[in-house]
């Protein structure tokens, strides 16, 4: 344990844009920015394989909206997003995750 009370880590590590929250890289959803009809928009890259600025999440649904909430896409993409619908994409791709797949990583980090 280090001095503040947090679990070593093994790996790389990253924060959630959400909860804030750092974890293991393989415990979150990579997102990157990418586009659609020529605007801006937040895309899931669970393989980790696409080219640019990467921000990253846990694959649950209160982090999503809480980066929705906070705006945390756009500021942690560098990019200019226009209201909700640019993050759909993602919230479309944690809806299609199994329930327990949702849980998994917010139940480890208490």
């Amino acid at each position: 344990m280090t001095s503040h009370d947090t679990p070593e880590i093994s790996g790389p590590v990253r924060t959630c844009i959400g909860c804030r929250r750092r974890a293991a890289k393989s415990e979150l959803l990579r997102l990157v920015a990418g586009s659609v009809d020529g605007h801006p928009v937040v895309v899931p890259d669970p393989g980790g394989a696409a080219t640019g600025r990467g921000a990253h999440l846990h694959p649950a649904r209160e982090c999503f909206d809480l980066a929705v909430r906070r705006k945390a896409f756009a500021r942690a993409l560098h990019v200019s997003l226009q209201g909700e619908a640019s993050s759909a994409p993602v919230g479309a791709y944690l809806d299609s995750l199994p329930d327990d797949r949702h849980d998994k990583d917010r139940s480890t980090s208490s």
